[in-house]
């Protein structure tokens, strides 16, 4: 695992690098200037940074009030926790084409979505090639209904593992329930809660899968395109690829996730003094 980042590291630096007669040009930062006012990066880094803020806080809140459900089920329980964990196991590409025939709108129909909202009188929107708040709307819900899964079984056993002599205690004295959970819940859990946020904000910012079962291969011309998906388009793009180009933006990446979670764990450590 080392070697191929000291690789990568090291392409980044070196000017026109050819993979197939190993040759550059020259070392020096142009592979960094290049990527970074290349408006196709910039696209692709203002769609990943809004998936990121969009989905990690919404589908962590979700999972927990999923989870505090699912917690006070008692009939039927497991039975719960499996429906809701098989998006998770399913192919994403399957659940893709799922989404694609619920918003995208064709010759035969406007999708299932369109017909409600125009049964409530509103317009029909082209979801998959339609506006650009269109597009991110149902990546985000995509993204959300794919990662929620996981987090809903970690947090219901992470739930099912607290001592209950707490909540009776807490009972004992009168404690509302909205107490108990802020004063007793929340911080018990809190450690799994942090590591789901701290997953969840790398998994989002490498997000390209989902964008390209809902849009297709070419999401620079949807403008849908995401950093992961740009680095492969370097890399494998039709004029032979420019790995220089994908190294430097691989590295902005790790960058950027490296010092979201560090300002994460600081956040974390300061929290528990």
């Amino acid at each position: 695992m080392v070697y191929p980042l000291i690789d990568v590291f090291i392409y980044s630096f070196e000017e026109g690098y050819n993979s197939a007669s190993q040759t550059s040009f020259g070392t020096g930062l142009y592979n960094y200037s290049y990527v970074l006012h290349d408006p196709y990066f910039l696209q692709a880094l203002k769609n990943t940074l809004i998936l990121v803020a969009i989905t990690v806080p919404v589908s962590t809140v979700l999972s927990l009030l999923i989870s505090l459900g699912l917690n006070k089920i008692t009939k039927l329980k497991e039975l719960f926790q499996t429906v809701y964990f098989l998006p998770y196991v399913t192919n994403t590409l399957a659940v893709g084409l799922v989404f694609m025939i619920l918003f995208k709108k064709t010759a035969y129909t406007d999708g299932m979505i369109n017909l409600l909202i125009t049964a409530f009188g509103g317009k029909s929107v082209d979801f998959i090639e339609g506006p650009y708040w269109a597009k991110m709307m149902v990546l985000c819900i995509y993204t959300i209904w794919i990662v929620m899964p996981f987090k809903v079984l970690v947090l219901t056993s992470s739930l099912a593992s607290v001592n209950p002599i707490y909540y009776s205690a807490a009972r004992v004295d009168g404690t509302s329930n909205t107490r108990i959970f802020f004063r007793i819940t929340l911080p018990m859990i809190s450690p799994m809660i942090f590591y789901l946020v701290i997953t969840g904000f790398i998994g989002a910012f490498k997000a390209y899968s989902d964008a390209v079962a809902l849009f297709g291969t070419n999401l620079n011309v949807a403008e849908m395109n995401t950093i992961v998906g740009y680095v492969y388009d370097m890399l494998y793009g039709d004029s032979g690829g420019y790995p220089s180009y994908a190294s430097a933006a691989a590295i902005i990446l790790f960058s950027i996730v490296l010092t979201i979670t560090v300002i994460n764990l600081l956040v974390r450590n300061k929290s528990k003094r």
